[in-house]
């Protein structure tokens, strides 16, 4: 007897083939007919007019820290999501002790926008790698892959000396030698940041910010060892255009690892396609050496929640992050200050600023959400128009209005987005030097709700713009970074293959409104969205959301390189 019969629907198998009218039938957590079949099966699902896809794989999150007390990774499934990768950004939990939970969970705090009282519920003890996996085994809802984070690395090794300080040659092999026993107790790969947006709790770099070259060589070139791993990383120039030095580096390290580097994030803007072909030249120029990189790229524009309470993003502007280290009242007495107002101004507003700087246009930001009474009057307003109320200059206002709120207003920025964007999404979705991923779900929970990135695909590029077909929009979410990390059976619907699969309307399919809810440890909230015309999830054959609901069934795997991951070698993207 079959376990789950799903019957009569459209199967878009994620190889790219066209749809076609078919029964699934899953036994033992994997599919074992992609047909019609009359065998009895315990539990039968009616997909007639639905789609019928594998399970959505979401290269780049954070949800390391929420799934000791999420083990729904919610809500990427309502989403459609089946496979979540973690330890992404050079930020993971492990392998550091419990001597380094303090500072860890400061820097997740600042630098990835994790509630400190959520973090504070995490039982810090373990001592390696291995030892903080294996407490997932048999208690998460989705497929869970992790890689080392090198600023856990360093400080591991370290300790406070890794921030700011450049590594002596023993520290570099301690280091080398920390990630190859993470790497042998299953850890996926290798992630690293250099990007001057990242500080820590202190509003210092994050540790792996003060790696030299040689540092990172090493370490890359330990992947090169290891079955089934990969390597992630960031640049300056990811963000700011990429410098030839810069080009150099990821293609040394990709050749070093032996592995395609999958970089974060490449940006979409039909106002700049020069710098966009600038970016992705930088793969084109590492495949004649032999080297593979892959750009991660979102498929819709983000839209960002910022405020003066955590800082994120914010605290990247020039001479700002030394305020942000400040506990709140020391930051509203500086904001308070008109030199200091001055100071800031200046900074955001300088050419070092690069492409953050353009957050200075305050008179644009809208005010999202207020919590004084005296500022409800302002909500939904633009900074500019709330300036031409009080007659004030545009930063005075915006700040007057973030003191009262106790640092608490929420800010967005313009969303400023066309058909062309859209159209040149697209094409970018098609390229093969891009993976389309990037939601950093569980992270950043107070500035977005990144799990919508796969219904935005569906609902707004294919079902209401028709920007590609429904069988390559699939591919793209599911096979293609599936076959990029290299993830054995899965990312495909096929016979023999991880019964991971969507059940979802064509003709509704899309995603609900962001709202706050405050449903984490401690009280703390976090910006959430539904999906809508996701039907059913599956994962290894078991049901874990039916008709928007989670069900409480807890199926997923904790993915191991090596044992549920295949080698994919540099030279070669595995699309």
């Amino acid at each position: 007897m079959l376990d789950l019969l799903i019957r009569g629907g459209t199967v878009v198998d994620g190889s790219g083939a066209p749809s076609r009218r078919a029964d699934v039938a899953v036994r033992d957590g994997r599919v074992v007919a992609v047909g019609d079949t009359d065998e009895p099966a315990a539990r039968q699902i009616d997909a007639d007019g639905l789609l019928v896809t594998p399970g959505f794989v979401d290269l780049h999150t954070h949800y390391d820290a929420q799934l000791s007390w999420d083990p729904t990774a919610s809500p990427s499934p309502l989403h459609g999501v089946t496979t979540v990768i973690g330890g992404n950004c050079g930020f993971s939990l492990a392998p550091a002790g419990p001597e380094h939970s303090r500072y860890l969970a400061r820097m997740m705090a600042r630098v990835e926008g994790m509630p400190i009282a959520a973090l504070e519920h995490l039982d810090w003890s373990w001592t390696s790698f291995g030892e903080w996996l294996g407490r997932l085994d048999g208690s998460v809802a989705v497929n869970a892959g992790f890689l080392v984070g090198h600023s856990a690395v360093r400080r591991s090794v370290m300790g406070e000396d890794a921030v700011g300080t450049a590594a002596r040659a023993d520290q570099v092999q301690a280091m080398a030698s920390v990630l190859a026993r993470s790497l042998e107790e299953g850890a996926l790969g290798f992630s690293t940041s250099q990007a001057p947006t990242h500080n820590d709790g202190d509003g210092r770099p994050v540790p792996s910010r003060a790696a030299s070259r040689s540092e990172l060589e090493r370490l890359c070139a330990v992947l090169s060892a290891h079955a089934g791993t990969t390597l992630e990383l960031i640049v300056p120039g990811c963000l700011n255009g990429f410098s030839e030095e810069e080009v150099d580096l990821m293609a040394t390290l990709s050749l070093l690892a032996d592995r395609p580097a999958n970089w974060n994030v490449l940006g979409v803007s039909a106002l700049n396609p020069d710098g966009l072909e600038h970016q992705l030249a930088a793969s084109t120029a590492a495949s004649e050496r032999g080297a593979t990189l892959v750009a991660l790229t979102l498929p819709h524009t983000m839209k960002l929640r910022l405020s003066f309470e955590p800082g994120a993003i914010l605290d990247s502007l020039p001479g700002w992050a030394e305020m942000f280290a400040l506990p709140v009242p020391q930051r509203i007495k500086v904001l308070s200050d008109p030199a200091e107002r001055a100071r800031l101004d200046a900074g955001a507003k300088s050419k070092e600023a690069g492409i953050i700087g353009a957050l200075a246009r305050w008179e644009n930001l809208l005010i999202d959400e207020t919590f004084a009474a005296a500022n409800a009057p302002y909500e939904g307003k633009s900074v500019g128009a709330v300036a031409e109320e009080t007659g004030k200059e545009p930063f005075d206002a915006l700040l007057d209005i973030v003191i009262a709120d106790n640092l608490r207003t929420g800010l967005r920025p313009p969303i400023g987005e066309s058909e062309a964007d859209w159209e040149l999404r697209a094409k970018v979705w098609q390229d093969p030097r891009t993976v389309v991923g990037g939601s950093d779900a569980g992270a950043h929970l107070d500035m977005m709700c990144g799990a919508i990135y796969s219904t935005s695909m569906l609902g707004d590029g294919v079902r209401t713009r028709h920007l590609v077909s429904w069988e390559e929009a699939v591919r793209q979410l599911t096979d293609v970074p599936a076959r990029l990390y290299g993830l054995r059976g899965r990312g495909r619907l096929a016979e023999g293959w991880w019964a991971d699969i969507v059940v979802l309307d064509p003709e509704r399919v899309g995603h609900g409104p962001e709202r706050t809810r405050a449903d984490l440890p401690g009280g703390a909230s976090r910006l959430y969205a539904e999906g809508v015309g996701i039907e059913h999830v599956i994962v290894n054959g078991a049901e874990i959301v039916t008709a928007g609901e989670f069900t409480g069934a807890l199926p997923g795997a904790v993915l191991r390189s090596g044992v549920d991951t295949d080698t994919v070698r540099a030279g070669g993207q595995g699309r």
